[in-house]
This record gives structure tokens, sequence and C-alpha cells, in this order.
């Protein structure tokens, strides 16, 4: 009986696992409003290695269009900037040589049916991931039926990995009717 509490509480992690994931895949997903969540992937050059952004300046948005960042050091402004520039975010900082200030555009409706396409591309490969930690999760109890353990036990292990499969497809679910909404708000 524990190894069958052994499963399930693996597939819960792997599954909370694939809900995080998605999570921080749409957060880096912009709906037209300055968050500092858009920088997160950013890393820059600080002393011979890559730093996440995060870790060598301050990130604030002082309205709804604008974010902010101030270095704690003023010589790695130009690296901020330079990695900013090279990401794949289409952003445009503006240096003034004490903080990069950067406006975020409003997005046009085409662009905002984009974004929520590729929002619920991420959904789907959580929803993908999840499937994947039932199918994993069962295949293991199957096994265990072979090792002694009754087909009674592992039926029912079977129907929770299933709550548990439900439970978080139905949290994918809300977070992209909340995402979506977040878009295609003007």
């Amino acid at each position: 009986m524990e190894e069958i509490e052994f499963y399930l509480e693996s597939a819960n992690e792997m599954m909370d696992s694939a809900v995080q994931h998605a999570r921080a895949a749409l957060g880096k997903i912009r709906a037209g409003k300055a968050m500092p969540a858009i920088l997160e992937g950013i890393h820059v050059e600080y002393y011979g290695s890559m730093t996440p952004l995060s870790q060598v300046a301050s990130i604030t948005t002082p309205d709804a269009r604008t974010i902010s960042i101030k270095p704690w050091e003023k010589n790695i402004i130009s690296e901020i900037e330079k990695a900013i520039m090279n990401s794949d975010l289409g952003l445009n900082p503006q240096n003034d040589g004490e903080l990069i200030r950067i406006n975020v555009p409003a997005l046009t409706e085409e662009r905002r049916e984009r974004l929520v396409r590729q929002a619920k591309q991420e959904i789907e490969k959580g929803k993908i991931s999840v499937r994947n930690a039932r199918k994993e999760i069962n295949d293991s109890l199957k096994k265990l039926e072979g090792d002694g353990v009754s087909e009674d036990q592992v039926k029912d292990a079977e129907g929770e990995t299933q709550k548990l499969t439900d439970k978080h497809t139905a949290e994918l679910d809300t977070m992209i009717i909340a995402k979506e909404k977040d878009i295609m708000t003007i």
C-alpha cells in the first residue's frame, strides 16, 4: 500500500510541475501591460557570468505601459540594454544613463489573437504533460499488480490518478480562461 501512496504522490508532484511550468509560460506572454515577469528570461553578462536581470537591477512598473529598470551598478546599464534588445521580446529599451525605460506598446487585435493562440498552445503542452504523468503512473501501478498488490487496490489507485488528472486539467482550463480575458481586454 505504501508503494501505491508513493506513486500517487509522484503523480501529484509531476502534475503540479506541469501546471507550474504552464503558469510560468503564460506569465511571459504579455498582454499589452507592463509586467516585470516579461523580463524573467533575460540574463546579463555580469563579472564574467550570465546573471538573471532581476539579480543585477530593480525592475518596477511606474505605470501600466512602462517598465523601469534601475541597475545596482551603473557600469552594466549598456549590458542590460543589449540583453533586452537581443531577446526575442521585441521591446525597445531607452537608456538615459541612470535607468532603462521600456514602453510596452498597446496590442493590435491581430496580435491579441496571436497571443491567445500562443497561450492555448502552452496550456495544451501542460495538459499533455499531465496526461503523460497519468500514463506513467498507471503503467507503474500495473507493474505493482504483478508484484502481489491486489487488482482492486490498483484500480482504486488508477481512479485516484484520474481524479488528480481531472483536477490539474481543470486548473489549466481556468488559467487559459483568465489569460484569454486578460489578453483580449483593452
